[in-house]
């Protein structure tokens, strides 16, 4: 069942569940009735011969920390999941370019986070001449999926400075969160769907909002064992545990899933997140992976 749910639907409901199973069973009471076997105990490899290869593929987290490729989260109505977000800087002329179909929402996004990174060169240890007369594209894949939001700006802003100051970005943190001019990191939306994507894709760490706290209570504990969660209020938090030479917290071993990304074809969320030494739940959240919060930093509302 867990094979066909993971494989071959993708809904938020279990219509197209109840047609494969009935696909399979149908399949095997045709060989019964042929008289090529008296009954059949299914496991995943004689669901791919029955119905075929697998035609859900979700993403998968990157292989390997890479300059200026940030992941980020995303949901629609089926779910959550993960999305990568590439930044590339070339000389030229001061251009900026964003590609993969993205909404008027997503390019503001990318034009706050590249003005954010101007303005704030030093602080963010890139060279302070780095962008200027330089082409900088950014593009989230795949570019045939329409995507919107203003939950990606965070992930923009990250990819964009690996891609700068050449530092990696880790491969198995995920974020979501809207940045601002100021490089305040705002609340956002779907934070539980966006965090399930993520965890399937195989994510241990994500970055959100501190203002979404509140929000993590309604992920299950059995998902949170599997996390660390670091609540970020400005787009410095975000990157001390982004960046592989960032200040960051000691990796508590998790098992690999599946993640989700959080910005296509739906709106972002609201909410912020940052730093690294767990803190204790208040006695009605039900948490329990590691929070990891920004130190005397105030959140900031949307």
């Amino acid at each position: 069942i867990q094979t066909i749910v993971s494989k071959y639907t993708r809904e938020a409901g279990v219509r197209q569940l109840e047609r494969e199973i009935g696909k399979f069973a149908r399949k095997v009471a045709r060989q019964i009735a042929a008289g090529r076997m008296e009954k059949m105990e299914a496991g995943p490899d004689d669901i791919r011969e029955l119905l075929g290869r697998p035609r859900v593929h979700p993403e998968k987290m990157a292989e390997k920390d890479t300059v200026g490729v940030a992941t980020g989260m995303f949901y629609t109505p089926m779910g959550g999941d993960i999305m990568f977000v590439e930044a590339s800087v070339m000389p030229g002329e001061g251009g900026f370019v964003l590609t993969g179909q993205l909404g008027d929402v997503m390019k503001e996004s990318g034009r706050a986070a590249l003005s954010y990174a101007k303005a704030n060169a030093n602080t963010l240890g890139i060279p302070e001449d780095a962008l200027h007369k330089r082409e900088v594209h950014i593009h989230v894949p795949a570019g045939a999926i329409p995507k919107d939001g203003p939950s990606a700006g965070i992930t923009m802003a990250t990819a964009l400075v690996s891609a700068v100051s050449g530092r990696k970005v880790r491969r198995d943190v995920s974020m979501t969160g809207e940045l601002t001019l100021t490089g305040r990191v705002l609340p956002i939306g779907g934070v539980k769907e966006k965090v399930l994507g993520a965890v399937r894709a195989g994510i241990t760490e994500v970055i959100v909002p501190v203002d979404n706290e509140a929000d993590l209570e309604d992920i299950p504990e059995d998902v949170q064992k599997h996390l660390t969660f670091h609540l970020a209020a400005t787009l410095d938090d975000v990157i001390a545990v982004a960046l592989t030479d960032g200040k960051k917290t000691t990796r508590r071993p998790a098992s690999r899933g599946a993640a989700d990304d959080g910005v296509a074809n739906g709106k972002g969320s609201k909410k912020s997140s940052a730093k690294k030494t767990p803190t204790k739940k208040k006695p009605s959240a039900k948490k329990n992976a590691p929070v990891k919060k920004a130190g005397a930093r105030g959140a900031a509302q949307a």
